[in-house]
């Protein structure tokens, strides 16, 4: 039987309109490719409703998020908002609420297909210090179809001061390190992403092609995760300070 993207689309709609991110009568039928497929039209319609998309993430691109998640290959979802740094949520306001540390890079060019790293670097206009606040809506895990359908646990993205990119700045180098209260919890490397974020971009352009899309002029993207996932609890202060770039706050009222 042929899958029927427009019902598939409706159906996940629908669903979501009555609150259910994770409709069951999806589970364990959706390839990776239905699922983009339906994410990227639940989005379309978003925007025609007046929403607007301001570009991408790249998730899943660190072995430490792989492992934590069983999954070995990047995913892709759409950004729709971002927040400054120094946001605070409000308790309860987020449906188990995380955040993994990322840098954003927005695209000075349009990007699209093969491209090389050389290319995506010298498309590069600004990188900010950045926090993906992602949900965990359903069973990422069980149901990745059903996820990426979702948009891929992206809620919200945090934003530090931007900069423009240093030429002799490597990426690979760039360390992350993270505080939870007060607390260092984690360090991590550029090179834990797809060995540099800039490969979150080489990824990225030659997926969306397959779905007729590109990245844009202007277009963010979040390149994935230096370090695993953690969650975000009421009371919690997040800073992350990633070397040669700047840092990154957030936090969630008590």
């Amino acid at each position: 039987m042929s899958f029927d993207t427009a019902a598939a689309i409706e159906s996940f709609w629908q669903s979501r309109a009555n609150g259910v991110h994770f409709p069951p009568e999806w589970f364990d039928r959706l390839t990776n490719d239905q699922a983009y497929a339906i994410q990227l039209g639940l989005i379309d319609r978003l925007c025609a409703q007046g929403a607007r998309q301001i570009g991408w993430k790249v998730g899943l691109t660190a072995k430490a998020i792989q492992q934590q998640f069983g999954f070995h290959e990047p995913v892709f979802g759409c950004l729709l908002q971002s927040e400054q740094t120094g946001h605070v949520f409000a308790a309860g306001s987020l449906i188990s609420p995380g955040f993994e540390n990322e840098l954003c890079i927005r695209i000075g060019r349009d990007l699209s297909g093969e491209i090389d790293l050389a290319t995506a670097r010298a498309a590069v206009d600004v990188i900010y210090p950045a926090l993906e606040i992602i949900e965990t809506r359903g069973d990422f895990v069980k149901q990745i179809g059903v996820a990426l359908a979702d948009n891929a646990q992206q809620k919200t993205n945090i934003l530090g001061s931007p900069i423009a990119l240093p030429p002799d700045l490597v990426l690979e180098a760039v360390e992350a390190r993270v505080q939870i209260n007060g607390a260092e919890v984690a360090t991590g490397l550029g090179s834990a992403v797809l060995g540099s974020p800039l490969n979150s971009v080489v990824w990225l352009a030659h997926k969306l092609a397959q779905f007729g899309r590109s990245i844009r002029p202007g277009d963010l993207i979040m390149s994935g995760s230096f370090t695993r996932q953690f969650p975000i609890t009421p009371g919690d202060r997040i800073r992350t300070e990633f070397s040669g770039i700047g840092s990154v706050e957030v936090s969630m009222s008590a």
